[in-house]
């Protein structure tokens, strides 16, 4: 009877692996897409790329991948401004649809990545899964200035979308700010860099992080010391078992990116 239940179980897994019935969605107003990762990697357009500063791996990466630019089309790219980018996992980048578009103009170029059938990446730093099946990866991120939250690994939906702005209106500074204000500056450093895990005054799609404009705005109860040391190093601020903020350096978040943040921060709490 065990051997039986042994070879049934065989027998299922065979028939059914473990990368069956994953896909990714792709979204474009009416017309959605379930793409596998066999037919990705079938396309003429894939190829293998190397990422010289993997965000994720912290190390060089090879990758087979297909140009992000060529699966959203070109109709798709002059109708949206946005790509809304989600992972397993609740993580939600908000990509510029210029910032993928700039690659023809010889800005960075984004890809998708896919981990091949019965060839896993390894594992990520930390933790026990790979950055797959679908990964988000930009080739010379420094030309266009690609931020470290715009590389969402584990992918499962891209969609076409408004800019967050108009999307959610209360993420918006006021319309009588300079156009040079670092409040300003601040509203474009968050959509791109804290809105993947963090909602404003509940606008936003992302769950990981709190809300950062309601109940209470972290200015309002963090000192401007502590607050840069939460961002720089959350684990220099409090800790507990389930914490998942990465520190963000330099070289993820400049000081004046940082010092546009902390004005966002502060504008919205006074608004």
């Amino acid at each position: 009877m065990l051997k039986a239940l042994l070879f049934l179980a065989v027998a299922l897994l065979a028939a059914f692996p473990a990368c069956a019935g994953e896909a990714l969605s792709v979204t474009f107003g009416d017309d959605t897409r379930s793409l596998t990762a066999e037919e990705l990697l079938k396309r003429p357009d894939a190829a293998t790329i190397e990422i010289a500063d993997d965000v994720s791996y912290h190390k060089a990466m090879r990758y087979r991948a297909v140009p992000l630019v060529a699966l959203i089309g070109k109709e798709a790219a002059e109708r949206f401004e946005t790509l809304e980018v989600r992972a397993a996992d609740g993580f939600v980048s908000q990509i510029p649809m210029q910032l993928v578009a700039g690659a023809a103009q010889g800005g960075s170029v984004a890809w998708v990545a896919i981990e091949p059938p019965g060839e896993p990446w390894p594992p990520l730093p930390g933790k026990d899964a790979s950055a797959g099946p679908f990964y988000v990866v930009w080739q010379n991120p420094e030309r266009s200035k690609v931020g470290t939250e715009l590389w969402p690994y584990q992918t499962v939906a891209i969609s076409g979308m408004q800019s967050p702005a108009q999307r959610w209106p209360q993420i918006a500074v006021d319309d009588g700010l300079a156009a040079d204000a670092p409040a300003r500056r601040g509203q474009a450093v968050f959509v791109t860099q804290c809105m993947p895990c963090h909602r404003m005054k509940g606008g936003g799609a992302a769950d990981i992080g709190p809300d950062l404009g309601a109940p209470m705005n972290p200015t309002q109860y963090l000192t401007p010391q502590g607050l840069r040391a939460l961002i720089r190093n959350p684990k220099s601020v409090r800790t507990w078992p389930q914490q998942q903020m990465p520190g963000f350096t330099e070289k993820a978040l400049s000081d004046s990116d940082l010092d546009a943040v902390i004005a966002y921060l502060g504008h919205m709490a006074a608004h």
